[in-house]
């Protein structure tokens, strides 16, 4: 029996020393790989700064931006109209991303229709990170953009057309970007596009958006969300963003401001998510959105998880919805020839001391106050009809309660 036990044990032996060799190995294995990883080896050039360095491979793929190849980088804006009283050499808000402002980080979103040529859909997101605040500028499809053909396309004056329009001579995201700075003075850091259909998978994807509506809303016959409480699914969402069969005269600018209520939500969603399931979870829907190309953006996905951590700081009651003012009317283009079968273009004209008052007051926290013959944008009617709509900015904590001051946001009979 002793003998027996001997021999065990050696054989034990064996194989522990052998067991211990391969873990020696793998670990040492592995530390050689981790050590290779964050080894400043890659030279990785940043398309904004244009500014080469080495960095690790796992900091390129952090870095990496697989949707950018589709719309393409922005070319990087040079701001001289700097509040220096406010922006001091040594002012920093500790925001790790590239800036053209510091202080601020703007992102412009278009919602593009079915065919991917117009963006009916024009909100511009800019972060006031020092105060906290988010403002959101609603840019309706319709707005004219001039007859001259430098923006937008000459038949429709729309500024949906600028991105088909493509009069920059680059990429059509260059152009639309080029005309908000231009006639906005807004500059943007950053851009994300998403088509109406994508709504449906993003939707889906975290388990529909609830939402509370004082009446139902009927999109078709067949296709009804009901009133009070329900969480829509992504077709219903759909739906709910593009309605406006019932919003009388108002017709786009009834949908533009039907879609805070849906904004709301769905920011609201997003906190839900962060403090229910976690922020891994919510950083792994992101990832799934941003893997399958829901969105495209010249943002990396750590990027717009800085993004979204900062989104989740802010209070709703601190983010802020303003339209740009203007009222409707009739664009005749130059070589309109009129006909029953062939009405005027219905536009939106930009009330422009109003837009540049409520954009150098919320959207150039840290410039100089842009004057009117700094911006390009073209006022069609000058003699206004109806200003109701110069003030119509609502913050999305209110519209969550329902106690929002902007009109027909529950209209939809």
């Amino acid at each position: 029996m002793k003998k027996k036990k001997k021999k065990k044990s050696g054989k034990n032996s064996r194989v522990t020393n052998a067991s211990v060799k391969a873990l020696s190995v793998t670990l040492s294995m592995l530390c050689i790989i981790c050590l290779v990883l964050n080894m400043p080896i890659v030279a990785y050039t940043d398309s904004r700064t244009k500014e080469t360095d080495n960095i690790s491979i796992i900091s390129f793929f952090k870095k990496w931006k697989p949707l950018v190849d589709v719309e393409g980088e922005l070319s990087r804006t040079s701001v001289s109209d700097i509040n220096t009283d406010i922006v001091t050499p040594d002012f920093s808000d500790g925001l790790d991303l590239p800036q053209i402002v510091e202080g601020q980080y703007t992102v412009l979103f278009l919602g593009f229709d079915e065919d991917g040529l117009n963006h009916d859909v024009n909100w511009i997101f800019q972060f006031d990170i020092a105060k906290a605040k988010l403002n959101i500028l609603q840019i309706p499809r319709d707005t004219f953009m001039g007859a001259d053909g430098t923006y937008a396309s000459v038949a429709t004056g729309k500024f949906n057309s600028v991105y088909s329009h493509n009069s920059s001579g680059g990429s059509p995201i260059q152009s639309v970007v080029n005309a908000v700075q231009d006639n906005f003075g807004i500059p943007i850091d950053a851009y994300v596009t998403t088509n109406c259909y994508d709504i449906v998978d993003m939707v889906d994807l975290v388990g529909g958006i609830p939402i509370t509506l004082d009446q139902q809303m009927m999109y078709e016959a067949d296709k009804i969300i009901p009133a009070g409480y329900s969480v829509l699914t992504g077709e219903q969402a759909e739906w709910f963003v593009r309605y406006r069969r019932t919003f009388r005269d108002e017709g786009d600018i009834g949908r533009v401001k039907n879609q805070r209520k849906f904004l709301a939500a769905a920011m609201t969603k997003m906190m839900n998510i962060i403090s229910d399931e976690g922020r891994t979870k919510f950083y792994s829907y992101l990832k799934k959105i941003y893997d399958n190309q829901y969105i495209l953006t010249d943002m990396s996905i750590e990027d717009i998880s800085k993004i979204a951590d900062l989104a989740s700081t802010i209070d709703m009651s601190n983010v802020n919805v303003f339209l740009l003012p203007g009222e409707g009317a009739d664009y005749y283009p130059p070589d309109y020839v009129p006909s029953s079968d062939n009405p005027p273009s219905s536009v939106w004209s930009v009330h422009k001391q109003a837009a540049l008052d409520l954009i150098n007051e919320n959207f150039r926290p840290y410039q100089l106050d842009m004057g009117i013959y700094n911006s390009a944008l073209t006022e069609l009617v000058t003699d206004y009809l109806n200003v109701s709509n110069d003030d119509a900015s609502d913050n999305l904590q209110d519209i969550q309660d329902g106690d929002q001051k902007t009109e027909m946001l529950d209209d939809y009979n």
